[in-house]
C-alpha cells in the first residue's frame, strides 16, 4: 500500500514538466483528498493510504495535468486569510486583488454610516474582506451572475458576516436609484477578448466575461466609471482594479469623467494595478 511520502513524490514527478508549483500543488491535493493539513503530510510521511483515496487523489492529479486550476479542484482559495469558496462560475481571487482591500482600509474612515459596494463581486472576496473587517460598514455587493452570487451568499454565510447586501445586477442596474455611496470598487474585466491569454494556464477555465471586457479591455471599466458618477458621494472614492500595462489609459478615462485627486498603486509584485480617484461634486 503506497504512503503519503511516495504519493506525493510520485504527483510532483508527473506534474513538474508543467507546473511551477507542482510540489504545492500536489501538497494540497492531497491534503484536500484526505480532509487534513498539509502539515500533516509532513508530520505522517508513512501513513499508508487505502485504494479509495489514493485513487481519488490520482483523479485530482490528471485534472491538474490537464490545467484545471487547483482552487477549482479543491472548491476553496483563500483570500485576506478568509477560505472561500470558488467554483467555475466564480473567478478565482489572487493577491494582488488584496491592494483594494488595503486602500479602502486606508482611505476610507472607520466611522459607522459608511457604505461600500463591490461591483462584479464573484465569489465575495473583496466585499467579504471588507465587511470582516469594518463590521461597522453597510457593504453591499453585486454580479450579474447568478450562480456566482450563490456562491458569494454562501460564503458570507459561512463566515458568519452579516453587514453584507447582494444584489443580482449588471452593475447598477438593479441597485436601487436613491442609493449612493462612499466608496465604490471593482475588479471587473479587463482583457481584450482576442488576448491569447485568456486560452494559457489557469485563464482558459475561468469564466471569461469576468475576465474579458470588449475589444480593447476597458469597456467594463469606461461603464464603470460613466455609471458611478451617479452614485457617488461628495468626495466619493472608486478604486478599480486593471492590467499592469493598463495605467495610462485608465488615468486618462478616469480624468476625462471628471474624477480628481488621481493616483495609481502598485500591487505585491510592483506592478501598476489599482487606480482611482475621487469625485468632487459641487453643492447644488
Amino acid at each position: 500500500m503506497i504512503n503519503i511520502k511516495t504519493a506525493l513524490s510520485n504527483a510532483t514527478e508527473v506534474l513538474a514538466d508543467l507546473h511551477d508549483t507542482a510540489r504545492i500543488d500536489a501538497e494540497i491535493l492531497l491534503a484536500y483528498t484526505l480532509s487534513k493539513t498539509r502539515t500533516y503530510l509532513y508530520t505522517h510521511p508513512e501513513q499508508p493510504l487505502n485504494t479509495e483515496k489514493y485513487q481519488r487523489f490520482q483523479t485530482l492529479v490528471k485534472e491538474r495535468q490537464l490545467g484545471r486550476p487547483v482552487a477549482y479542484l479543491v472548491k476553496m482559495r483563500e483570500f485576506w486569510s478568509l477560505p472561500l469558496k470558488v467554483t467555475e462560475s466564480t473567478l478565482i481571487p489572487r493577491p494582488e486583488t488584496e491592494l483594494i482591500v488595503e486602500l479602502c482600509l486606508r482611505l476610507i474612515p472607520e466611522q459607522r454610516d459608511i457604505r461600500i459596494i463591490d461591483l462584479g463581486t464573484g465569489s465575495g472576496a473583496i466585499a467579504l474582506a471588507l465587511a470582516k473587517e469594518r463590521p461597522q460598514w453597510e457593504v453591499y455587493a453585486c454580479d450579474i451572475s447568478e450562480q456566482a452570487l450563490d456562491v458569494a451568499k454562501e460564503n458570507a454565510a459561512s463566515l458568519n458576516i452579516a453587514n453584507i447586501h447582494f444584489f443580482q445586477s449588471d452593475w447598477f442596474s438593479a441597485i436601487p436609484d436613491a442609493m449612493q455611496f462612499h466608496a465604490i470598487v471593482s475588479n471587473p474585466p479587463y482583457i481584450p477578448q482576442t488576448d491569447p491569454h485568456l486560452q494559457q494556464g489557469d485563464l482558459r477555465f475561468e469564466p471569461q466575461s469576468a475576465l474579458a471586457s470588449g475589444e480593447d479591455g476597458l469597456t467594463a471599466i469606461r461603464d464603470i466609471m460613466q455609471q458611478s458618477i451617479a452614485r457617488l458621494n461628495r468626495d466619493g472614492l472608486l478604486l478599480i482594479e486593471h492590467g499592469y500595462d493598463q495605467k495610462t489609459v485608465v488615468g486618462s478615462m478616469l480624468k476625462d469623467y471628471g474624477y480628481q485627486k488621481l493616483q495609481c498603486w502598485k500591487d505585491v509584485q510592483g506592478l501598476d494595478r489599482v487606480s482611482g480617484g475621487r469625485l468632487l461634486k459641487v453643492d447644488e
